[in-house]
C-alpha cells in the first residue's frame, strides 16, 4: 500500500490513476491520489481539531463527549479515503482487531447516548475513558510487535484473580 502511495505522489503512475487498492475502492477510483489525499488530510486535520476543541470544554463533560467522539470518528474514518470505504471496514473487522473495533464503537454510541440523552456526566467521562483506551487497543493492532503484546498484556489480565 505505501509502495503504491509513494508512487503515485512521486507520480511515476501519472497514467495509471489507480487507487491504492486497484479497481475494488468501492465508488473512490474516480478520486485521483490527490483529491484522495485532501480528503484525508482534511477529515484527519478536521478529527484533531475537534479533538483539541473538546479540551476546552472539558469541565463540560457532555460537549466534551460530543466533540471527542465526532473528531475521534473523522480521525478514524479519514485512512478510507486511502483505503476506500470496503478495505477500511475489512481491516477494523479483521479477526486480529474485532474485538478492538467493537469495543471502540460501542463506546462511541454508548458515550453519545450518555451525553446527549441520559445527560450523566460519570456515565460519559467512564464511556470516553474507556473509548480512549479501545481506540489505543485498536490502533496497537496495526502494529505487528504491538499485537503480540496486547494479546499477551490481555491473557495475563484474563488469567489475573481478582
Amino acid at each position: 500500500m505505501w509502495k503504491k502511495l509513494g508512487e503515485s505522489l512521486s507520480g511515476d503512475n501519472e497514467e495509471q490513476e489507480e487507487s491504492l487498492l486497484g479497481e475494488g475502492s468501492g465508488g473512490l477510483s474516480s478520486l485521483t491520489t490527490t483529491q484522495r489525499m485532501y480528503g484525508f488530510a482534511a477529515c484527519l486535520i478536521a478529527g484533531l481539531a475537534l479533538m483539541l476543541l473538546s479540551m476546552i470544554v472539558f469541565a463540560k463533560p457532555i460537549k466534551f463527549a460530543v466533540l471527542f467522539t465526532f473528531g475521534n470518528l473523522s480521525a478514524v474514518g479519514s485512512t478510507a479515503f486511502l483505503l476506500g470505504p470496503a478495505q477500511q471496514m475489512e481491516m477494523m473487522f479483521d479477526p486480529v482487531r474485532v474485538f478492538a473495533t467493537a469495543i471502540y464503537l460501542g463506546c462511541v454510541v454508548i458515550a453519545l447516548i450518555c451525553a446527549l440523552l441520559i445527560h450523566s456526566k460519570v456515565l460519559t467521562l467512564l464511556a470516553i475513558i474507556i473509548e480512549i483506551c479501545a481506540l489505543m487497543w485498536y490502533s496497537l493492532s496495526y502494529i505487528p510487535f504491538a499485537r503480540r503484546m496486547v494479546s499477551e498484556l490481555m491473557i495475563r489480565l484474563c488469567d489475573t484473580e481478582l
